[in-house]
Order: structure tokens, then C-alpha cells, then sequence
């Protein structure tokens, strides 16, 4: 299910992130040929201006006679932007008069403006074909006598008189290559962005799916070990009542065994649902209006005065071992007295009689640390890494004996995580175990 709805976000996300990107793509290329195009006629435009410049001519009878011994391909003045193919003079009647170029046995029409044409060249003896960017502009002059005709507009002036017209055609092959770097690397990109964006869509798919994935797996989580741990209570519960009903009517004692039989599995069954509410509910960090400031050294004695008592009755040793110097510690008091109040719990009963338990505070640099030791029966070292797993029992028949659930010490590590803090565990099978929580000092202020 939450790989199907993974799969999904990250399709959508490809595909609006796609869709978006090729957008771009298509929208920046258009506007590289526009730009493109315009800097390649600015720059044949500023050409043929030079070329028009060197041209010379003089007026004979009706006729104007172009000098072009100025003009030369080899020219670095004019052509150092644009590879000119050839350069044509026509007279007023459209008629070719000259021409300088590749190109010579061509014909093309004279129309003032733009062209774009293919012409097959022959270039070195082979024949090749060119698209080629052709401008036509026609050279008037003012008056006779000037030797150098001046570039009009399409309607003259009535003091200016048509020399003819000039064209220049020039190749833009650089263009096509130009653009063709850009296609080629579109081409790549692209693609090559869309997986990217597809890996990045899986991966916060994934981030986002987490947090839900976590929800669902506390709830199955939840309802397994509530209908797992509740089964056994509830059969008890409806054992006892069908047992107390089917009792005869003159016999009164075994129908009030059954009703205490009834109370201790009820009293255990709302044991049981209390810590998994909890489990459920303090799930992650505090709630800002839950921490305040808390002696840590007034706490540890409260605990401790009452888990003494109980070490008493059993006959173990309590050791207390906790600074007399106060210390305020930013925190949910209820919620850490619950924490060590487990770790004492599970101490004084998994310690044999005559047996010691101990509960100490140290001051360390940035941290705080509260260490629980018992001289008990200890946890085996295959044991040792799951002890924090919910339900999870070393012994299932010793512990169902001393009434516990499995899940003390996953509170305490939940309450202690909640603090930003770490809760370990040190353990030898018959020898003892040693917990010990680190709490951040930064979260705590010592006087």
C-alpha cells in the first residue's frame, strides 16, 4: 500500500516537475533562435553599411559605374563576425552589375529586405548547399558628384537619386551549429533531468509517506499487542463468570472467589490499557506546555523514598547515591518519575532476596546521568538488544509470575527519548544489570 502511494507521488511529481521543464526548455530555446537570429542581422546589417561605405562610383551619361577595388573578402575591417559567401552590386534596374564571393552564376531575386534562401555553392570544386541569410538594400545619392552612395529606405527622397542595389548573402551555419549545441544539449539534459527528478520524486515520496508509514505501523502495532496481551485476561474474566454462575445457589464461597478472581484480571486489564495509551499518546517530542522546571535532585529522592519501601520489604539494600546540591532540569516531572520509577520497578523485582539495588546521580559536562543497578538475575547478552522492545520478555513465565507486562522499559525509553535524551543497558546473566540515562545539560540549569 504505501509503496503503491509512494509510486504515485512520485509520478505526479515527475510529471508536473516534467511537464514544467520542458516547458522552459522549449520557452529558452525559442528565445535563443529569436536572440540569436536578431545579433546575426544587427551584425550583417553593420556589414553591409561598411561595405556600402567603400564602395565608390561615378555617373557617366545615365549610368552610374560601381567601383569595388575597396571591397575584398579578405577585408579583417568588414568581415570579422559573419563568413560573408558573396557580396552583388545591381544597378537601378535590378540588373547584376558585380559581384565578389563563391556564388557567382546565381541568380536571386532583388528584393529589398530580408531573405532566407538555399543556394548550392560550389565551394573548392564541390558543391555544397547553403542556407543563407540575404539582405538587399538599395544605395541612393544625394546629389553628383558624391562618391560614395548612401543607404535609403524603400521610398527615396526627391534630392535623392536609386544607384542600385547592394546584397549580401552570409552563410548561418554558425547559427545552425549554435543552435544545434543547444538541441544537443536539450536533448541530454532533458532526460537526463527527468530521471533526476523522478530519483528526487521517489525520495521524498518517501519522506512524505514516512510519517504515515509510522502512524499505520503504531496503530497494527497497538491493536496487535492490545488484542495479543487482552485475550488472556478476557478468557479468565468469562471463565470465572461462567464458573461462579454454573456454582450452586447454598454455595457462597466460590462465587466470591470467582468475583476476586474477576477484580485482580480486570485491575490487570486496566494496568495494561493505561500503558498503552500511553505508548500511543506520548509519541515523539514533549508538548511545549508539559515541560517546565523541576528540582531533579528533590525528584530523584521523591522516587527513591518511594521504591525504598519496597526494597525494604524484600529485604534488598537500597543505595542512593544523589548530590545534596539542588539542580533545576527543564522537563515533565510525572513523565521522568515514571521513567526511573519502571527501572526501580523492574530492579526490585528481578533481585533476589538479600540482593542490592542502587540509584545514583552524577554531574557531568553538558549532561546529566541517573544510573539504576541491581545485583539481580540480569539479562543474557542475546536478550540484551530487544529488552526495549514493547512485549518483549526474557523469561514469559517468570514474568507473567511477577505480574509484568513487557512494556516498562519501552515507557522509560519513550519518556527518556521524549527528553532528548539516551537510556542504555549493561547486563550479565546472574550477576546484575546497570541502566543508566544521559539527559542533555542543555535542558537542565545547575545552581
Amino acid at each position: 500500500m504505501f509503496n503503491r502511494s509512494r509510486r504515485r507521488l512520485a509520478y505526479w511529481f515527475t510529471l508536473s516537475m516534467g511537464s514544467i521543464l520542458i516547458l522552459f526548455a522549449f520557452t529558452v530555446y525559442h528565445r535563443q533562435i529569436k536572440e540569436q537570429q536578431r545579433e546575426f542581422d544587427q551584425s550583417i546589417y553593420a556589414q553591409t553599411k561598411k561595405i556600402a561605405a567603400l564602395t565608390s562610383y561615378q555617373q557617366q551619361e545615365n549610368n552610374w559605374q560601381i567601383n569595388t577595388d575597396n571591397v575584398s573578402l579578405s577585408n579583417s575591417a568588414i568581415f570579422n563576425e559573419s563568413r560573408i559567401i558573396y557580396i552583388r552590386w545591381y544597378d537601378a534596374q535590378k540588373n547584376l552589375l558585380q559581384f565578389i564571393g563563391n556564388c557567382p552564376n546565381q541568380d536571386s531575386l532583388v528584393i529589398s529586405g530580408w531573405q532566407t534562401l538555399r543556394y548550392d555553392c560550389n565551394l573548392n570544386g564541390t558543391t555544397k548547399r547553403k542556407n543563407l541569410r540575404i539582405l538587399t538594400i538599395p544605395l541612393a545619392a544625394v546629389s553628383v558628384g558624391v562618391t560614395a552612395p548612401s543607404i535609403v529606405g524603400t521610398n527615396l527622397k526627391d534630392e535623392q537619386s536609386l544607384v542600385g542595389y547592394l546584397q549580401v548573402a552570409v552563410s548561418i551555419a554558425p547559427i545552425r551549429t549554435s543552435l544545434g549545441r543547444s538541441r544537443l544539449f536539450l536533448s541530454l539534459g532533458v532526460p537526463i533531468t527527468l530521471g533526476l527528478t523522478g530519483i528526487i520524486g521517489w525520495i521524498l515520496g518517501g519522506l512524505a509517506m514516512h510519517p504515515v508509514r509510522l502512524s499505520y505501523e503504531q496503530l497494527q502495532r497497538f491493536t496487535a499487542d492490545a488484542s495479543h496481551e487482552l485475550r488472556a485476561p478476557i478468557a479468565a474474566i468469562l471463565s470465572n463468570a461462567q464458573v461462579g454462575l454454573l456454582a450452586p445457589a447454598e454455595d457462597k464461597q466460590q462465587p466470591r472467589q470467582r468475583l476476586e478472581n474477576i477484580v485482580t484480571q480486570s485491575k490487570y486489564m486496566s494496568a495494561l490499557v493505561t500503558n498503552l495509551l500511553f505508548l500511543a499518546r506520548h509519541q515523539g517530542k514533549l508538548n511545549s506546555e508539559d515541560i517546565a522546571k523541576i528540582d531533579i535532585v528533590e525528584l530523584l529522592n521523591s522516587v527513591a523514598s518511594h521504591y525504598q519501601t519496597f526494597a525494604t520489604a524484600k529485604d534488598l539494600e537500597f543505595r542512593l547515591n544523589i548530590p545534596c546540591t539542588s539542580s533545576e532540569f527543564c522537563g515533565d516531572r510525572d513523565l521522568l518519575h515514571q521513567a526511573i520509577g519502571n527501572l526501580l520497578d523492574n530492579a526490585i523485582k528481578y533481585t533476589p532476596k538479600g540482593g542490592a539495588v542502587g540509584l545514583q546521580l552524577e554531574f557531568k559536562p553538558r549532561r546529566l546521568l541517573i544510573t539504576i543497578t541491581d545485583t539481580g538475575i540480569g539479562v543474557p547478552q542475546a536478550d540484551l538488544p530487544y529488552i526495549f522492545e514493547r512485549f518483549y520478555r526474557v523469561d514469559k513465565t517468570r514474568t507473567r509470575q511477577t505480574g509484568g507486562f513487557g512494556l516498562g522499559l519501552a515507557i522509560a525509553k519513550q519518556i527518556v527519548e521524549a527528553h532528548n535524551g539516551k537510556i542504555t543497558a549493561e547486563s550479565q546473566a546472574n550477576q546484575g544489570t546497570r541502566f543508566q540515562i544521559c539527559l542533555p545539560q542543555r535542558a537542565a540549569m545547575t545552581n
